[in-house]
């Protein structure tokens, strides 16, 4: 026979339901709610270095105040960090983004790649 949860066992299990239920719901209009950009902000140490086109194909070498760069890959409606002097590649390692509020950050460089629309801003 099978034992029956008690009373506090069954509430945690519905709170951790309910917890996950709101947490899916809030991704879920996260994902729906974003729109596709249309131009690359590119910001070196704070100050805005360029923008670009996200719908033209381009390959843009970053060069930073220390020496270092980033490669930044514009191609089919995304960007993409593709190669960067600095020592741990994480900005490399990040997916390509295309949709508005996106980022690719390369801490070491100081870089920040940014998805926007060209509406106000």
């Amino acid at each position: 026979m099978a034992k029956k949860l008690s009373r506090k066992r069954r509430r945690d299990l519905w709170l951790i339901g309910g917890i996950l239920l709101i947490g899916g719901i809030a991704l879920l209009l996260t994902l729906l709610l974003r729109t596709p950009g249309d131009q690359v902000v590119v910001e070196v140490n704070g100050k805005v270095w360029g923008t670009y086109d996200l719908y033209k194909d381009a390959e843009i070498r970053i060069e930073t105040e220390n020496g270092g760069y980033n490669i930044l890959a514009i191609a089919d409606g995304f960007a993409a960090v593709t190669h960067a002097s600095c020592p741990d590649k994480l900005c490399v390692h990040q997916h390509k983004i295309s949709r508005s509020d996106e980022s690719i950050i390369c801490l070491p460089n100081k870089v920040i790649v940014s998805i926007v629309t060209g509406e106000g801003e």
